[in-house]
């Protein structure tokens, strides 16, 4: 299988790795994982569940804890869902650090999949520590809250627009 992303990156067949160019993502993903953990290491030391600060008229700082994923999903599924999202976040950090390898010259598809792996560890380490996910970054309008989320969910976001991008780009191009 071979990506070409024209004016993103090189194209690398199947097989063929980069190892510097692999070490400059996997660096971005762990500084995404270290700004998150710091960040909900702040949460949990500093506020109690269900702690919320105002920050602005639509922006607050909580604490919640989500033992779901997405949006609280599968949230009271009764425990099991704690090893199922671990493990899930494994697997999908294996499979990350494989792409990486793999092609880790295509910068707009690397970037994705450093963001995606930085957030998947920094969620699994909370499941791992916590049974839970620290989530405390609360928008808000008219009454409506978004579901809180954290710098993980954001990294995690950002990489799949990201992704989504990049395949745009590439089918575009071909």
């Amino acid at each position: 299988m071979a990506r070409n992303n024209k004016g993103f990156g090189k194209t690398f067949s199947k097989g063929s790795g980069n190892s510097g160019g692999m070490l400059q993502w996997l660096g971005l993903a762990f500084i995404l994982l270290l700004t998150d953990q710091f960040t909900k290491t702040l949460i949990v030391g500093y506020y109690h569940l269900g702690d919320s600060t105002y920050v602005t008229s639509f922006f607050n700082v909580v604490r919640v804890h989500n033992t779901g994923a997405a949006f609280s999903f599968l949230a009271s599924a009764g425990g099991w869902q704690r090893w199922f999202f671990t493990a899930l976040g494994l697997v999908a950090a294996a499979v990350i650090i494989w792409l990486l390898r793999s092609h880790a010259g295509q910068k707009l598809f690397s970037f994705a999949m450093a963001c995606i792996l930085g957030g998947a560890v920094g969620n699994v380490i909370d499941r791992l520590i916590h049974g839970y996910v620290v989530d405390f970054l609360d928008f808000h309008w008219n009454g409506m809250h978004f579901p809180a989320f954290n710098v993980a969910d954001c990294a995690i976001s950002v990489g799949a627009m990201c992704l989504i991008l990049d395949e745009l780009l590439r089918v575009r191009k071909t």
